[in-house]
């Protein structure tokens, strides 16, 4: 498979030392986030919502009910990490939860509208932290002991990587 397919804005490198403004500038893109991506589909026939945006890959549904599921486990993890000592972030299959009911039967808009608030939450939550914060850690099986200024950029980076893969297929197929 093409990589640029793939991971149409690369793969994920974090920045080490992210300065104050960077920080600032990922935590005020999140609100939007979930607008950018129904502004992105709004226009698709439900049909089309249902073809793999490349060969082997999910759905434009699948992909947008992802981000829900991933963005709540997220949230979650980064206030494990901000009331706890290096929690043990639980991991999940995505690839299996992509082939339940919930992301085959309803329409994308409800994972957008809780985007929307979870968004919403999460940059309130994010905002308001002193630096220190996001010195503090949080552990995966995948990437094992990470920083919470990894895990925001990590988080930014999925939301876009997603959205790209989108706008390849919708570029690709129109």
């Amino acid at each position: 498979m093409e990589e640029s397919i793939r991971y149409p804005i690369g793969r994920f490198e974090p920045i080490d030392d992210l300065t104050g403004e960077r920080r600032l500038a990922l935590i005020e893109e999140i609100p939007g986030l979930a607008n950018q991506l129904r502004k992105l589909i709004a226009e698709l026939p439900p049909e089309r919502l249902l073809i793999p945006y490349r060969e082997g890959g999910w759905t434009i549904a699948q992909i947008v009910h992802h981000l829900a599921d991933n963005d709540m486990n997220a949230y979650l993890r980064f206030k494990r990490a901000l009331t706890e000592e290096e929690p043990l972030a639980s991991s999940y299959r995505e690839d299996l939860w992509a082939e339940l009911p919930d992301y085959r039967k309803l329409p994308p808009e409800h994972s957008l509208l809780l985007l929307e608030i979870l968004h919403a939450r999460f940059a309130t939550l994010l905002a308001d932290l002193e630096p220190a914060a996001f010195r503090r850690k949080l552990r995966t099986q995948v990437l094992g002991s990470v920083t919470l200024d990894v895990a925001l950029q990590r988080f930014v980076w999925h939301n876009r990587h997603h959205r790209a893969q989108i706008e390849v297929y919708l570029n690709g197929r129109d």
